[in-house]
């Protein structure tokens, strides 16, 4: 500390010009500090320095020890060394007027033309509890299991959207934007008899006019915008206003240009549309829920070598379904098919014959669907069955962020074409994997099966991550990287 009585002296203005008399005034301005630090003053400087030191200490102990990293991770979920659990940004859910999904709920008896939709609805999406599993599935994971309609994903996301760790209520904050518009249950029961094509785009043309007045999509022209399609694509696609052709124009809408769509099944050639799995009848509670059903399907006991669950369409000419039915009922007396036939089995959204059907069973049958793809097939490897495709479309540029690129890795191929020449080609094909082979694939299904399960909103699967936790994540690194590439 220096007296109040003088300051040091200056250095010299020619310092660098006159090294020599620099180094003798330093020696004279040493000496001049020394003189005037009196004894007093040096015992206030030691205090000071001592009660900083003190200081310094005791923060050094009140503050938390740093986090030991975590021995555990889970492959689908990676974390930042803050563990930011929303390290790809945060969600924003628009509070839609009530006509565009909760008034639809409410009038779920008016949804469909031949049948109520109440129960379809009910439980956020999940359906009626299952009954009649009890010689199938454990009695403490029966809770798990409900009657799920496959087009229920619509009313499922915006119930799992509500409990979501990676929302915020700040628009300015939010990397996306969430469109909860059940567009699929607005539009179903104008699919079919004498409605017309302004009839079906009602909803979907109020919805657009209501969002496109929202500051966020002003700012992005819905880009960074995202919306749940319950539905397969194809029953938003139409061309024209011709009242006699199918579906709604949703996605052709000029304003849907730039918003990006999930739904159960895409088409190949949208770039904005991703496909993510048919909802099944399994909704765990806990990550000990899947790791008990996973024990289940590895240790099962199967005695078929296929199965095909279905029914024959009589009004399509040279239906394949009917060739698969037959095929496998002349085989069923040899215990190498196992037929659950849909026509006689009530099936709609699943009933215990089916899942018995793909436990017991090493392989099943998926032809195409109502689309190219099928909910079946994900009732299926839920059993661990591994499924047998005839249509690429079937699994080629679907369900990318859920499942593997390499299909042959949890499934087979089998073109219709060759079958239609000579069924038993199916039989040939599938008995040349080996009993390993088989254990592999199934195995690998096994491991893939939380990916296509979706857990309860209130769940608490320790960290692993299911369809929908895989979903958002998908949706919130593609804005987060589109916006990193404008910055550019």
């Amino acid at each position: 500390m220096l007296p109040t009585s003088g300051k040091p002296p200056q250095p010299s203005d020619h310092h660098y010009h006159h090294s020599t008399t620099n180094k003798s005034k330093l020696k004279t301005t040493l000496h001049s500090v020394k003189s005037h630090i009196s004894a007093h003053h040096c015992i206030w400087l030691a205090l000071t320095i001592l009660l900083q030191l003190f200081i310094i200490i005791f923060l050094n102990r009140a503050s938390p020890p740093p986090p030991t990293p975590s021995l555990h991770h889970h492959h689908h979920f990676e974390t930042e060394p803050n563990n930011n659990p929303c390290k790809f940004g945060k969600i924003y859910i628009y509070d839609l007027p009530p006509m565009f999904n909760k008034d639809l709920l409410q009038n779920c008896h008016d949804l469909d033309p031949w049948s109520s939709r109440c129960n379809a609805v009910s439980n956020g999406g999940f359906g009626p509890p299952a009954i009649g599993l009890n010689d199938i599935v454990p009695l403490n994971l029966t809770p798990a299991w409900y009657w799920t309609d496959m087009y229920a994903a619509e009313v499922i996301y915006h119930n799992r959207m509500n409990n979501y760790k990676c929302t915020t209520s700040n628009q300015e904050q939010a990397t996306a934007f969430y469109i909860p518009f059940y567009v699929g249950l607005a539009v179903g029961k104008y699919l079919w008899f004498n409605y017309t094509s302004k009839d079906r785009d009602f909803h979907s043309t109020q919805m657009l006019n209501w969002v496109k007045e929202q500051d966020p999509w002003k700012k992005s022209n819905g880009s960074d915008h995202f919306v749940m399609l319950g539905r397969l694509t194809w029953d938003f696609r139409r061309l024209t206003d011709d009242d006699k052709e199918w579906g709604t124009k949703f996605i052709y809408m000029p304003l849907m240009k730039n918003v990006l769509k999930l739904s159960v099944e895409r088409s190949e050639w949208d770039p904005l549309e991703i496909s993510v799995p048919y909802p099944t009848s399994f909704h765990p509670r806990t990550g000990d829920d899947i790791l008990q059903w996973q024990s289940i399907v590895r240790k099962r006991e199967r005695t078929s070598l296929f199965t095909f669950v279905g029914a024959t369409r009589k009004k399509i000419k040279n239906d394949f379904r009917g060739v698969l039915m037959d095929y496998c009922k002349d085989q069923s007396g040899l215990n190498t098919c196992r037929v659950v036939d849909c026509s006689v089995t009530h099936c709609y959204d699943g009933a215990p014959a089916i899942l018995e059907a793909f436990l017991d069973s090493d392989f099943c049958f998926q032809p195409k669907g109502d689309g190219m793809t099928r909910r079946s097939a994900y009732d299926c490897m839920l059993a661990g069955s591994i499924p047998v495709y005839f249509w690429r479309g079937s699994f080629e540029n679907q369900f990318e962020w859920h499942l593997p690129r390499n299909a042959e890795s949890y499934s087979v191929f089998i073109d219709h074409k060759d079958v239609r020449n000579n069924t038993s080609i199916i039989k040939d094909v599938l008995e040349k994997f080996s009993r390993e082979d088989v254990k592999k694939m199934r195995e690998n299904i096994i491991d893939l099966m939380p990916k296509f399960l979706y857990s309860r909103s209130d769940a608490d699967l320790g960290g692993i991550s299911d369809a929908f936790d895989i979903a958002m994540e998908g949706v919130l690194k593609k804005f987060k990287k589109q916006k990193m590439e404008r910055l550019l």
